[in-house]
């Protein structure tokens, strides 16, 4: 059900519009317009959390580390391990 969300057409606009972005100057403009600041934290503490689960770091030393509680660590690993591979996709892409 989720997945054809990921397809309608508003999505898919949304998805075009951050392929287009072309610097990181780019993207702080457009996600700090498009987004709140604590949006924007969520998703910058949930990075920081999929780098060190990549890292194998234990999920207490995450949270100590990012300040991220248990939940959303355990939530942002199933998605590292078993997501669409959004998170391994940058990731490696990172190194």
């Amino acid at each position: 059900m989720f997945e054809q969300e990921l397809k309608n057409k508003e999505m898919k606009e949304l998805f075009k519009a951050i392929t287009s972005l072309k610097t990181e100057d780019d993207c702080k403009k457009f996600f700090r317009d498009l987004c709140t600041f604590a949006e924007l934290k969520s998703m910058s503490e949930r990075w920081q959390v999929a780098k060190q689960v990549e890292q194998k770091i234990s999920y207490r030393k995450i949270a100590k580390n990012t300040g991220s509680s248990t939940a959303t660590i355990t939530r942002v690993a199933h998605w590292v391990h078993h997501g669409m591979g959004g998170y391994k996709l940058i990731l490696d892409r990172m190194k």
